[in-house]
């Protein structure tokens, strides 16, 4: 699966309803960790609504980072964190849930939709999987 499809994987988990960003995130891109959807759905249960409906970091930055440090196993995941969580600002405008669904002209700054096809993405790009 390449990683544009899993970044539209993403996006029907997140408009399924079964899943929040963090989750649908997580599970596309379940193949690069020993971890399956399942798991990585419970692990990434509570990172809902900027980290816990605290409205703070976006889960679907959450679920690149939970990625990410599974594919390292933990090994130099700090500033792979941060390249995905510097790459997503700068695609997204911001990395806070509560300012990516500010109200601008009537729509969100990003929906997320959007947040989870970016993080996607971005984690693709910063790990190098095409």
């Amino acid at each position: 699966m390449t990683i544009n499809e899993r970044a539209e994987k993403a996006v029907q988990l997140k408009t399924s309803g079964g899943y929040n960003c963090s989750q649908a995130v997580t599970a596309a891109l379940a193949d690069q960790t020993d971890l399956t959807e399942e798991q990585l759905k419970q692990i990434s249960a509570g990172f809902c609504a900027g980290m816990g409906n605290l409205q703070a970091t976006c889960g679907a930055i959450i679920g690149a980072g939970i990625i990410a440090g599974a594919q390292t196993k933990g090994q130099g995941t700090l500033p792979i964190a941060r390249q995905i969580q510097e790459k997503f600002h700068q695609k997204c405008g911001a990395i806070k849930c509560g300012d990516l669904k500010a109200m601008t002209d009537g729509k969100p700054l990003c929906p997320c939709e959007e947040c989870v096809r970016n993080a996607v993405l971005i984690y693709g790009e910063v790990i190098g999987v095409e």
